[in-house]
């Protein structure tokens, strides 16, 4: 569960993998972003023959491979959940530390705080609580719904002999009801991740200044330093 924060002494919270996951993760998601949304709304069509111009087929391009290193470096991260140290998991937990009465009271006292109902909040090594749950279904359910529903219209271009076809596209279209109300999905998914990365930004640098801990340089050098 979230670690309190019980020592003066810097904390070694996030190891390589995971620094490197969440700058990777945070690039991908707006290259993914924008080239989605140019997808979804296409720049006006451009004159001259076709073959001169490929803008959409590049930006299609950029979209789908940023896809696949989005996917694999979430994978790495599930793996990085067992191989990596008590930090590297609390973003996979939360389901079990929704169980305990005392999660439940770290949750309100962080919200109090940053409604400014609370002057001062508890200190946590890794994330606190509020953080934990907004990472766990906000980030990770909507990059795994993103990466279902992304493959199955993905599917639909590789064809029915394909993995993708196969794995996403041959139950995802029937479950949530064919290629358009995919696509609205996956276009409606993308606006929840960047809610999410609105809020995410703004509560770092809040903390990082509020905070008796530094919060940012955490995640570009690994340890939690108390501030004098």
């Amino acid at each position: 569960m979230a670690t309190e924060m019980t020592t003066h002494r810097p904390v070694y919270v996030w190891e390589a993998p995971v620094r490197l996951w969440h700058w990777v993760m945070a690039l991908c998601m707006v290259v993914l972003a924008v080239t989605g949304y140019f997808i979804g709304s296409p720049l006006p069509s451009v004159s001259g023959e076709a073959s001169d111009s490929y803008l959409l087929g590049y930006i299609r391009f950029i979209h789908f491979a940023a896809a696949y290193v989005f996917t694999i470096f979430l994978l790495v991260r599930i793996y990085w959940l067992f191989a990596g140290n008590r930090f590297a998991r609390e973003i996979f937990i939360v389901p079990f530390l929704m169980l305990k009465p005392s999660w439940w009271r770290g949750l309100i006292d962080q919200g109090l705080y940053y409604a400014f109902l609370k002057k001062d909040a508890r200190s946590y090594q890794g994330h606190n609580p509020l953080a934990q749950a907004a990472m766990f279904f906000m980030y990770l359910l909507g990059s795994l719904f993103m990466i279902v529903t992304g493959f199955a219209l993905y599917g639909e271009g590789t064809g029915m002999g394909s993995w993708q076809y196969t794995l996403f596209t041959a139950w995802v279209m029937p479950l949530l009801g064919q290629s358009q109300a995919v696509h609205t999905w996956h276009h409606l998914g993308m606006w929840y991740l960047i809610l999410f990365t609105i809020i995410h930004v703004y509560l770092v640098f809040r903390e990082d200044i509020a905070s008796r801990e530094t919060v940012i340089s955490t995640m570009v050098n690994g340890w939690r330093v108390p501030k004098p």
